[in-house]
């Protein structure tokens, strides 16, 4: 099957013969007393049943619903209920801070908002609710909004078709440095670019009818609505759903289905990485891992590919965008992952996608191209570009180079081709390479659980190490940064001390402000 109609994307999948059966840690919102197990058949009636209530709502074609919810699957099945309709599904973070939330919510202005009482009741005094003319409660009635499993499943709703070219769903980009951007992409880009190109059984690293997917991810950005469609086009045995990444409560899921191939946030996997030292952990039939989002520190690839007893466990970390899917991927062998060089290759994010993605480093000032193996300011050509940002068509203009596209990080495009990103545009600092210098630390510090360094308008950049019980030893601290750039005395926090988006990501210029009261240093302006 060759996903194309998201709105009957479970359908199509169900009429196929898809026998895949879907393991949650917890029911979903809008179907909170329906249990755990869901085989395609199921998911495909939920999809119908949830496209009829919105219709019962007022929802028409053309319309844009935006969806903000605690984080679940049921995100894209809502998307594919809305998508049904002939409108378009608008995709935000309930992690998003109420500030940043109202803000996307008045430059989207939808028709309807789909969410939870709890999101209401933190944007009451906004104009959310003037913004949308249907409000719709997944979790329980709330002044002003109809509740979900209080509309009729059972009205009529045939599912419209769209061009291909025209806007299908809309995500928000991480929004580390600020207010995310609002991103439209088409069936064409979405699908047909992207989803089309992974849902084929690629030699070691397509997945299998016997496979047992586990995913862990924030499931309200893009990079799970193409998944969804993969994954019901490929059809494996079983798929296993997490929704947070607290160690204990995914342990028994995951060992009740022990996992063949893992996809998670790289904040999960941190977070995940207690289990690989169980006795029986519960990624030992793992073959192979997928990491997307942001960089993975060489010690999370190692405890993971050797927690497996597989004899050649690989892991692919993907580069890429909100705007324009992946673009470069590398492969992490055991071997790999434990070389002496692994702490200096690990920024390596492989080569751009043959045939598909161009890629060029240019000066981030003037613009002309740097030599192979120069700093400079990645940009990026391919088909599978979004149509632009809500709202923002300046800014979006403002990030084209003629028929190329601004990434935002500073990198380097080697001699072979591979990809090496040192930073974001924004985040980066004259003489040092702020993901190297994490990647050191991590090394050196194996009690932490993620490093940061903040550059400082007044000084040394500021070093903030994130560990369990948010201490750090003076002497480790001092052995740890031998022969690094000059650093400030370390900020030591507890992983929820730290403010983050919704995908994981470290908020910078949120923390910068937090511990110092002034934003962070930076030289770069494409974000």
């Amino acid at each position: 099957m060759r996903p194309h109609d998201m709105g009957t994307l479970f359908d199509e999948a169900a009429a196929g013969g898809a026998r895949t059966v879907v393991h949650l840690d917890r029911p979903f919102d809008i179907a909170p007393r329906a249990g755990t197990r869901w085989t395609v058949t199921e998911l495909a009636g939920l999809v119908r049943a949830t496209a009829a209530r919105l219709a019962d709502a007022g929802v028409r074609p053309g319309d844009r619903v935006g969806i903000v919810k605690d984080n679940h699957w049921d995100y894209d099945l809502l998307a594919c209920a809305v998508v049904r309709l002939g409108a378009v599904p608008a995709l935000l973070s309930a992690r998003l801070g109420t500030e940043n939330l109202v803000a996307l919510l008045e430059r989207l202005r939808p028709a309807a908002l789909v969410t939870t009482s709890e999101v209401l009741a933190r944007c009451r005094d906004t104009a959310t609710g003037e913004s949308a003319r249907i409000l719709v409660t997944v979790d329980s009635a709330a002044p002003g909004a109809v509740h979900l499993a209080a509309l009729d499943a059972s009205w009529p709703c045939v599912p419209v078709r769209r061009h291909d070219d025209e806007p299908l769903v809309i995500h928000h980009t991480s929004g580390t440095t600020g207010v995310p951007k609002l991103v439209v992409h088409s069936t064409r880009t979405l699908v047909h670019k992207l989803a089309r190109f992974e849902a084929v059984r690629y030699p070691g690293i397509g997945i299998r009818p016997d496979d047992v997917l586990a995913n862990a991810s924030a499931y309200g950005h893009g990079r799970t609505f193409c998944w969804t469609a993969v994954v019901m086009s490929l059809a494996p045995a079983r798929i296993v759903v997490l929704t947070g990444d607290d160690p204990e409560t995914a342990d028994p899921l995951l060992r009740a289905h022990p996992p063949t191939v893992v996809e998670a946030l790289p904040a999960s996997y941190i977070r995940l990485r207690p289990l690989t030292t169980r006795l029986d952990n519960p990624f030992r039939d793992v073959r192979l891992y997928i990491s997307t989002y942001d960089a993975m520190h060489p010690p999370a690839l190692r405890a993971y590919l050797t927690a497996s007893r597989r004899a050649r466990p690989l892991w692919m970390q993907g580069w890429g965008q909100t705007e324009t899917g992946p673009l470069t991927f590398r492969f992490h062998t055991r071997r790999s992952a434990l070389a002496p060089d692994a702490e200096t290759t690990a920024r390596r994010l492989g080569r751009p996608v043959p045939g598909r993605i161009r890629l060029r480093a240019v000066d981030p000032d003037t613009l002309r191209p740097v030599p192979r193996g120069r700093l400079g300011l990645l940009l990026v050509r391919t088909p599978a570009l979004a149509l632009g940002y809500v709202g923002e068509l300046g800014r979006w203009d403002a990030k084209r180079v003629g028929d190329w596209w601004s990434t935002g990080d500073m990198g380097v495009h080697h001699r072979d081709g591979s990809v090496s990103i040192l930073d974001r545009a924004a985040d980066a600092l004259p003489g040092m390479s702020c993901l190297r210098t994490e990647d050191v630390l991590e090394q050196r510090l194996p009690q932490a659980l993620e490093c940061v360094i903040l550059g400082a308008p007044d000084g040394d950049p500021l070093p903030v190490v994130v560990t369990a019980d948010g201490r750090l030893d003076p002497d480790a601290w001092k052995q740890a940064t031998h022969g690094l750039p000059t650093l400030r005395d370390p900020a030591v926090l507890t992983w929820d001390e730290v403010p983050r988006t919704g995908t994981g990501k470290v908020r910078r210029a949120a923390l910068a402000r937090q511990l110092t009261g002034t934003a962070p240093a930076g030289t770069g302006r494409w974000t």
